[in-house]
């Protein structure tokens, strides 16, 4: 039972080609779910805004089925102005002018030379 050459390689090759096609398989894979997953957080942002919305525009008449919902986002928007109230004051450092070759962020205003933002990811701009 003696293997050949060409029996060993034809093997290797066998066995490189399933690799490669389960790694493409994989990616693949990886490359949907990133696309399911930004289509979800593209839902989430749609109904918080259709939400903020409908308080906004139903102040007076929020029904009583989400009463209770918008009275727990008061009561969260008001524990929040209370703890922002509480922070101590810190003085802010003067914002550094970007070197040469960096951008400031359109967004947040950190300092870089790549493309996005190492702070918030929005795109830096040219």
């Amino acid at each position: 039972m003696a293997f050949s050459i060409d029996e060993l390689t034809k093997k290797a090759k066998d066995m490189a080609n399933l690799a490669a096609d389960k790694t493409k398989d994989a990616a693949e894979l990886v490359k949907i779910n990133v696309a399911i997953a930004g289509e979800q957080k593209e839902i989430e942002k749609n109904y918080r805004v259709i939400g903020e919305w409908f308080v906004n525009e139903y102040e007076g008449e929020i029904p009583d089925a989400v009463r209770e919902m918008v009275e727990a986002v008061n009561a969260s928007k008001a524990k929040i102005a209370e703890l922002e109230a509480g922070k101590p004051a810190k003085e802010e450092a003067p914002e550094a002018a970007p070197a040469a070759g960096e951008k400031a962020c359109p967004i947040c205003g950190a300092v870089s030379d790549s493309k996005f933002c190492p702070q918030c990811g929005a795109p830096m701009g040219e």
